[in-house]
C-alpha cells in the first residue's frame, strides 16, 4: 500500500515537473499537494503561467486578490477547466471556481475560490501485485480573501485557505498489513500587494503595474502522522506595462518571477554534511517558518543554485477594444529544478456579460508531459447581468 501511495505522489509531482530522471546531480524542490502550483485559468496560462501583476480579471483570487480593487466590474464569477497531462493519461482534471464582490473604494471587497484536482482511477495493489481496490484520489482547496485600496494606486489583500489531500481515497493500508495512511489537511494564508498607475501618452492612457504576493504560508502535510512535507509556499514578484497603440488597440507586456519557499533536501544545513542530505525524519522535523527562511540560503550550490530555483514567466497580450484578445507567453525553469520549459498561446472574447478564454501549451523540453495542455475559462460579469435585467424591466 505504501508503495502505491508513493507512486500516486509521484504522479502529482509529474504535474509540475517535466518527465525526466532525477539523479544525484539534480536537486528539485518536491512538495506535497503540488496541484496548488498549477495555473488554473486560461488567461494566465496563455501568458506563460503568470498573473501577480497583470491587469485585474475574474481569476485574480488565485494570483493576487489585491487586483480585484481595480476591477471595472463590481462583481463576477468564473469557472475554469483543465484536462491535465493528457499526453500521459486521460482522466486527470483540474477544476477551479472563483468569484468576488467589491463593496467600493472605502469598504474593499471579498473574493473566494474552490479548487478540485482529480487524479482519475487508480488501482491499489498489494505486495504481490494483486488489485485490492480501485480508488479516485483527489485534492481540493477552499479560500476566502479580503481586499481594499490603500491609496489611489495601491491595494492590498489577505487570504486564508483550507487544503485537503486524499491520496488513497479513504483506503487505510493498515487493514492489509501496510502502513497506516490518512487523508492530509492543513491551513495556509496569503498576503499580496498591487500597484497600478496610469501614465498619459500622446496616443492615450497607459498603465504600469507591480505585483507582489506570498502564497500558501501554512503548515506541513502528513499522510501517515509520522513524516511530513511542505506545501508549495511561494514568493511571486511581477511587473506589467500596458501600451495603447491607438484608441482601440493595446499591447501589454508582463514579466514575473516565482520562488518556492521550500527548503532543499540536499542542503547546506543538513546535519550530516558527508551526504549533504536530510533524512526523511530530519526533513519532517523542520517547522514551516524555519523552512521558509532557510529556503533562501540552503542550496548546496550557493547563490547560483538559489537563483536557479527561480521560475520565470513572460507574456504579451494584444487586445482590441478590450473585447478581443490574443496572447503568447514563455515559462522557464532550470533543468536541474524541474525543466518546465514551454511556450503558451491563448485567445479571449469578452462582452459586458460573459467572457470566454482558451489557452494552449507547447512543451520545449523533450517528452514534456505538459505539451498540448489546454485550459478553458468562462466568466460572468454580475454588474453586466444586473444592467441587462434592469434594462428589460
Amino acid at each position: 500500500m505504501k508503495r502505491i501511495l508513493i507512486s500516486l505522489t509521484a504522479v502529482l509531482c509529474a504535474a509540475t515537473m517535466s518527465a525526466q530522471t532525477v539523479d544525484d546531480t539534480m536537486n528539485p524542490l518536491i512538495t506535497s499537494m503540488p496541484s496548488l502550483s498549477i495555473a488554473p485559468d486560461a488567461r494566465a496560462a496563455g501568458l506563460g503561467d503568470i498573473g501577480v501583476a497583470t491587469e485585474a480579471d475574474f481569476n485574480s483570487q488565485y494570483w493576487n486578490p489585491a487586483k480585484y480593487a481595480y476591477m471595472y466590474s463590481k462583481g463576477g464569477l468564473t469557472a475554469n477547466y483543465t484536462p491535465w497531462l493528457r499526453k500521459l493519461v486521460s482522466d486527470i482534471d483540474l477544476a477551479y471556481l472563483a468569484g468576488f464582490y467589491n463593496f467600493g473604494d472605502l469598504g474593499g471587497g471579498i473574493g473566494a475560490s474552490f479548487t478540485y484536482f482529480s487524479m482519475g482511477d487508480v488501482a491499489l495493489t498489494d505486495g504481490n501485485g494483486n488489485t485490492i481496490q480501485n480508488v479516485r484520489p483527489n485534492e481540493w482547496a477552499l479560500d476566502l480573501s479580503y481586499f481594499r485600496k490603500l491609496h489611489e494606486y495601491v491595494s492590498m489583500s489577505v487570504a486564508v485557505r483550507f487544503l485537503y489531500s486524499d491520496l488513497n481515497n479513504g483506503v487505510n493500508g493498515s487493514a492489509m498489513g501496510g502502513t497506516e495512511m490518512h487523508a492530509a489537511w492543513t491551513m495556509a494564508a496569503d498576503i499580496a500587494l498591487y500597484y497600478r498607475q496610469p501614465i498619459e501618452l500622446p496616443m492615450g492612457e497607459s498603465h504600469f503595474g507591480l505585483g507582489f504576493s506570498l502564497k500558501n504560508l501554512g503548515g506541513k502535510m502528513t499522510y501517515d502522522q509520522v513524516t511530513s512535507n511542505f506545501i508549495p509556499a511561494s514568493m511571486n514578484i511581477g511587473a506589467s506595462y500596458e501600451l495603447p497603440c491607438d484608441k482601440y488597440n493595446f499591447l501589454t507586456f508582463n514579466l514575473e518571477a516565482n520562488k518556492l519557499l521550500v527548503p532543499s533536501r540536499m542542503s547546506k544545513f543538513a546535519p550530516d554534511q558527508t551526504t549533504g542530505k536530510y533524512t526523511q525524519d530530519e526533513y519532517s522535523a523542520l517547522n514551516s517558518a524555519k523552512g521558509w527562511f532557510q529556503s533562501f540560503a540552503d542550496a548546496p550550490g550557493g547563490a547560483k543554485e538559489e537563483f536557479n530555483e527561480v521560475r520565470w514567466g513572460a507574456g504579451i497580450e494584444y487586445s482590441y477594444n478590450k473585447q478581443f484578445f490574443a496572447r503568447a507567453g514563455y515559462s522557464y525553469e532550470n533543468y536541474y529544478k524541474g525543466n518546465r520549459n514551454y511556450l503558451t498561446f491563448g485567445a479571449g472574447f469578452h462582452l459586458s456579460i460573459v467572457s470566454l478564454d482558451v489557452a494552449y501549451c507547447v512543451g520545449l523540453a523533450p517528452s514534456n508531459p505538459l505539451d498540448q495542455t489546454m485550459r478553458f475559462t468562462l466568466g460572468f460579469d454580475l454588474a453586466g447581468i444586473q444592467d441587462l435585467v434592469n434594462n428589460r424591466k
